[in-house]
Formats: structure tokens, sequence, C-alpha cells
């Protein structure tokens, strides 16, 4: 297999300082509309290894819809995000594929287009890059690397994980994550997923959320218990990011449609079952979009959560607008510094045209945010940039 080269990328002008005690922010735009022949990058994901190298992925679309011709793509990055390798795609599943039968009601949908779906990467503190990604929305696939991304094992089909939902929930239409996902103390792989029966919206709605979860280091996978249902007041959650708190606990943090236009929360002790009762977290609003969630590490100290997404129901004289206002723009980094309980601090790292994002932190606490932005209004924006910053940067006033 072809080997990476890692490219030199010229960073954003609106560097403020290199050195990791002054505050810096730096920018640098890893896919754009038509690289490689693709007219759309989107569902960006961003991941550390235990040896320190950066993984940056997303769908790269040759139109742009979710069930148009879709490869996933990767870049690597061996010095905390100033240089890059160049995009190689890394999913490939032999043999015949048919579309999900859902998705041919729709009128774009083209029967001979191959979607690949839903990307997450975990990185495993043994070495090891773990995968699970989807085919057609409707079969899900394990793969895993042991160089730190540079190549991948053949991929395992591991579909039959997700027939134990049926007993609560008869879905045609499956997805994981996106979004990087994580690894318990105890070892314990957690993928946060959702599932549709396929009958609303492009085939998506109605869904649940829930996660599958491995023991065994990624050989096999379980099915946990439904952790958020689509109910009156819970409606359609989907894209669903997870954290390990500091007592344990598993944390979700769930995109949703619900009409109060926030983010949905819920608990496990395990990351599987025993579920907490959902709870609208009011300090993050909701413009129906994927967020990014990451603990940094503090010695001595409960962890900090780090959680990106567009803040973007407020008007400009900082009173919210409900309902009027919910175009993806103004990707933000919210702080909480009490295992979610309040997130009291926030900062704007692209105050327009901002979508997907998801949030990484390096050895030397530098923090990426990878994210879509673009210079007019659009559901993904027209590139997938990462912004490199510090916590000084983040925390200053």
């Amino acid at each position: 297999m072809k080997p990476f080269l890692l490219i030199p990328l010229a960073l954003s002008a609106i560097a403020l300082s290199a050195n990791a005690d002054e505050p810096f922010l730096e920018k640098v735009d890893l896919f754009a509309k038509g690289d490689l022949g693709y007219q759309l990058f989107h569902i960006p994901g961003i991941v550390v290894t235990a040896k320190g190298t950066v993984l940056a992925w997303c769908e790269a679309r040759e139109d742009g819809g979710d069930w148009d011709q879709i490869d996933i793509l990767l870049r690597r990055s061996t010095d905390e995000g100033e240089s890059w390798s160049e995009a190689r795609k890394i999913v490939e599943v032999p043999g015949p594929k048919e579309k999900n039968p859902f998705s041919l009601a729709l009128k774009q949908t083209d029967p001979n287009d191959v979607t690949y779906n839903n990307p997450v990467l975990i990185a495993d503190r043994d070495g090891t890059v773990h995968m699970l990604f989807c085919l057609e929305y409707m079969r899900c696939f394990y793969q895993r690397s042991e160089d730190d991304g540079l190549t991948w094992g053949d991929p395992v089909e591991i579909t039959q994980t997700f027939e134990a939902f049926r007993k609560s929930y008869d879905w045609k239409v499956l997805a994981t994550g996106p979004n990087h996902s994580i690894q318990l103390r105890n070892g314990r792989l957690i993928v946060p997923v959702w599932l549709s029966t396929g009958t609303g919206g492009n085939a998506h709605r109605p869904s649940v959320t829930a996660t599958v979860f491995s023991d065994d280091g990624g050989k096999t996978w379980e099915a946990g218990e439904i952790a958020v249902p689509c109910t009156d007041d819970f409606i359609n959650p989907n894209e669903t990011v997870a954290v390990e708190l500091s007592d344990g606990r598993v944390m979700l943090n769930v995109r949703n449609e619900s009409p109060n236009h926030r983010r949905l929360v819920v608990t496990s002790p395990d990351g599987a079952t025993g579920w907490s009762t959902p709870h609208f977290e009011d300090a993050l609003v909701e413009p129906i979009c994927m967020g990014g969630l990451v603990r940094y590490d503090r010695e001595s100290e409960i962890p900090w959560l780090l959680f990106s997404h567009p803040d973007n129901l407020s008007r400009a004289d900082g009173k919210e607008s409900p309902g009027k206002n919910r175009d993806r723009r103004n990707v933000s980094v919210h702080i909480s510094k009490d295992d979610g309980k309040t997130w009291p601090l926030k900062k704007s790292i692209e105050p327009e045209w901002s979508a997907y994002s998801d949030i990484a932190v390096t050895p030397s606490g530098t923090i990426l945010c990878f994210y879509g932005r673009g210079d007019k209004a659009s559901f993904s924006g027209d590139r997938l940039t990462v912004a490199r910053f510090n916590l000084a940067w983040l925390t200053r006033p």
C-alpha cells in the first residue's frame, strides 16, 4: 500500500503565537470543494492516537447528498497538526453491493452509487486504532490499524450486532457515530449509534439513539440498550458523541429535533445499560447539527470537558431568537469543569457559516477542532478546516 507523505500546509495568518504558554489560534484547510474530484467533504472526525499521531477523516461525496457516491478519506499528522499527509481512501468492502431499499424511494437516489457512511475511529491505549463504518446505512463493518492509520486490515461485517435492537426498535436504517468515539478506563470500546425506521425525512427519521460496545479489543461487538427513544419530547435523537466522566460513568450528548432547541444528555454506569432519563442541557443550544466532545485531562483535577458545535441561536444583541435563527454558523467550544453539570465558558472559533465538528487534544495540550465552514449558508460548508489552539487562547476573555 502506498505510504502516506507529509505535506507542509500554510497556517492561517491569524496565528497569535507559537509559544505554548501564550494564547494562539491557527487554522488550516484539509479538504476543499473540488479536491480529488469530490464536490463536498462532510462529516469530519479527528482523534489522537496513543503515539500522538493525529488522524482526521471525512466523507468525500461526489455530489453532496447522504445517499450519493461517498468514500471515506483520511489525512495524518505526526507533528500535532502542523503538517499533514496527502488524503487517502481507507474503506473498501469487496463484493456486490445493494442500495438500502428505503433510499430508492427518494427521488434523487442513483441505484448505482455506493454509499460508505458515518465513519467512527477510536484510539486504543495499546496503540491500535479501531474503526466502525456503515455501507448504505444498513450494513456495519469493523476494521483496525496497527500502525497509526498507515494501513488497515480487512473489514469484518458486524451488522448482526444490531439485530439485538429489533426487540426494542424495528430499524431499517442504521448509522454509527459519527465522530471519534472512546475507550473506557476498563478497556471497553463504546460507539454511539442511531437507528431509524426510514419512513420519514431523507429516510433518516424517526430515529433513536443507543450504543454498541466491545470488551475484547474489537473482536466482537454487542448491542446496548436504547439510550434516548423518540417521543413527543425527545424528537429524532440521532448523531451522538460520548465521553467518560471522572466517576466512570459514560455521558452521551445527543443531537435532536425537539422544539426547545437544546442538546439532549443521558448517562450510564457502563456506557451500554441503565441509561438515566434524558434531559435537555440548557447551556448547549441545538441547531440540529453534529457536535464534538472530548476530555481535557488535568493533573490532580477533574478533567475538563470540551464541546464543539454551532452556537447560533442568539441574535447580535445576545438575546435568543428561538426558531428563527437555526442556520449552521458560529462553531464554538464550550468548557465544563464539573463533568458536564455546568458549561460556564465558551469561545467562538468560526463566527460565520460553519457546521459539523469534532474535537481532540494532543499530548502537549494543543486542542484541535476539525469542522466544516464556508462563505455562504449551507448544511456542510465548502471546506473542512482544522483549528489549532491552546487552553490559554480558549480561556482568554
